[in-house]
């Protein structure tokens, strides 16, 4: 299958400041990639590129289209949540609604009601009225009827204490996500998505320091638990990362073999947040 998105030397200069710098990689259909990176790495400028809401240099195709050509054309495939509220705040929800069905060809107001149903969120509330985890559940609600190929997701959930976090991201993943979709979320909370991801984007200071199934993580890098008798043996073999823990050390590795490291100590995989620490306070173009 083509890829929904394909990216080849993508770069996006503002002056003498580089926000891209020549970065490759490719979203295959049907998968949930997560693209992570301090504030300022990059995410959004590539989001922006992506839903061609900015010009670039490089090579970039979005479900066979180019962005910045064929815009209209584009956004009838593809949704879009920033992280800021978007919504006028004088509408009200059902005029919204309304206002979806006429100027969106793709957009179904039933399945839209439907989940607006099991909201506290009533059609005749102005968006002004909405606390900001309801308007997020409306820019979601408005998402769910619209039958688009590719989701895009910047930052949902910022500023939403985690019991709304949380439901946000059950309901997309039972209600909104199947084969047929592909979603491409940046967040700060790698951790509270680390479970949905298929694969995941790493990037800082506009440079993609890893891009790689989840599934294939435990394949290349390896978390070592180790005692402070067994430490400079461990760091004879070149760990990537080294935090101090209480009484112990724990290292990353990158492509060491297991069976080098299990007699030093508890070997385990790496979650994404501290795999993601370890490749950025490791990045060479910092």
């Amino acid at each position: 299958m083509k890829p929904v998105v394909s990216a080849r030397d993508l770069t996006k200069r503002y002056g003498s400041f580089t926000a891209v710098d020549h970065i490759s990689f490719s979203v295959q259909p049907g998968r949930i990639v997560g693209l992570v990176g301090p504030n300022g790495a990059g995410k959004s400028t590539t989001l922006k590129a992506i839903l061609g809401l900015s010009t670039f240099r490089g090579e970039l195709q979005v479900l066979g289209m180019k962005p910045d050509r064929n815009r209209a054309r584009l956004m009838q495939e593809v949704s879009y949540i920033s992280d800021v509220a978007a919504l006028p705040d004088w509408i009200r929800v059902d005029q919204l609604l309304r206002l979806m069905q006429d100027v969106h060809p793709c957009f179904a107001l039933s399945r839209t009601r439907d989940f607006l149903d099991a909201t506290d969120i009533g059609m005749k509330q102005r968006v002004a009225t909405l606390s900001k985890g309801m308007k997020t559940q409306l820019h979601l609600a408005l998402v769910m009827g619209v039958d688009a190929r590719l989701l895009v997701l910047d930052e949902p959930t910022l500023g939403l204490d985690i019991i709304y976090r949380k439901k946000f991201y059950q309901q997309l993943l039972n209600e909104y996500f199947d084969e047929e979709k592909t979603i491409v979320v940046t967040t700060h909370q790698i951790e509270e998505i680390e479970h949905i991801l298929s694969d995941v984007l790493f990037i800082n200071r506009g440079h993609l320091l890893l891009n790689m199934p989840v599934e294939e993580i435990a394949t290349h890098y390896v978390q070592l638990r180790v005692a402070p008798d067994r430490l400079q043996a461990a760091r004879q073999l070149q760990p990537i990362h080294e935090i101090r823990q209480l009484d112990e050390s724990v290292l990353i590795y990158e492509d060491v073999a297991r069976d080098r490291l299990q007699d030093l100590g508890q070997l385990s995989t790496p979650n994404l947040a501290d795999l993601f620490v370890a490749k950025v306070e490791g990045d060479t173009h910092a």
